[in-house]
């Protein structure tokens, strides 16, 4: 990759990475509470990232959406931040637990890497650059639902069911229900948000790799 190249992309990831950072920092922007939980939009910049600058720059952007889930999660903590910060005590237990890591940093990065593949495979055998668009929002944005879903029931359930007044049986079906409605309605608008930021742009930044 020549010079100018590589500089242009670790320019545009950082410009990415502060917006990730910047709306982390404002409040109910970036992470909304939502009950004992914080809705996010900052899966979209990573996934429009991962779109214009391939799987690993979106791997990045990803990480740096888990960190700023960590940092939110330990500072300002909520009833069920201990599913993101091992810094936060399980409820009833004086500790938090190492599992928690995976859930803020795995499915966060693992939105870059899903997003920027889909887009590449669609976008390069395809040529459907608009479709490719759609479905890695969809794909990436869905990947973290599940992943951050499925962590919290694997590792942390009969907690998290309580901190929701749950009984541990029913909290399957709960995640299930978030993961079929919140889940699907958020990837709905990160694909359409992606289209409509990353599509314009994509020609744009392929010039600027061309030059």
């Amino acid at each position: 990759m020549p010079a100018n190249q590589k500089t242009r992309e670790m320019t545009q990831t950082a410009l990415l990475m502060a917006i990730i950072v910047l709306l982390a920092l404002v409040p109910a922007i970036g992470y909304i509470p939502v009950g004992p939980i914080r809705a996010t939009t900052i899966h979209i910049p990573v996934i429009i990232g991962a779109i214009l600058l391939g799987p690993k720059r979106g791997a990045a952007l990803g990480l740096t959406f888990g960190l700023t889930s960590l940092c939110v999660n330990t500072f300002t903590p909520t009833a069920a931040s201990f599913v993101f910060s091992p810094f936060i005590p399980i409820p009833g237990t004086g500790s938090g637990s190492p599992l928690a890591l995976i859930i803020a940093l795995v499915p966060r990065t693992l939105i870059g890497v899903v997003a920027g593949l889909v887009f590449w495979a669609f976008e390069k055998r395809k040529k459907a650059r608009t479709l490719a668009c759609i479905l890695a929002g969809f794909a990436g944005s869905i990947t973290n639902t599940i992943l951050v879903m499925g962590g919290i029931y694997l590792f942390f359930g009969e907690s998290y069911a309580a901190v929701n007044q749950l009984t541990y049986e029913a909290l399957l079906s709960f995640i299930g229900g978030v993961i079929a409605l919140n889940g699907v309605v958020e990837a709905l608008v990160a694909a359409a948000l992606a289209t409509l930021i990353a599509r314009p742009l994509f020609p744009i930044v392929q010039r600027g790799r061309a030059q």
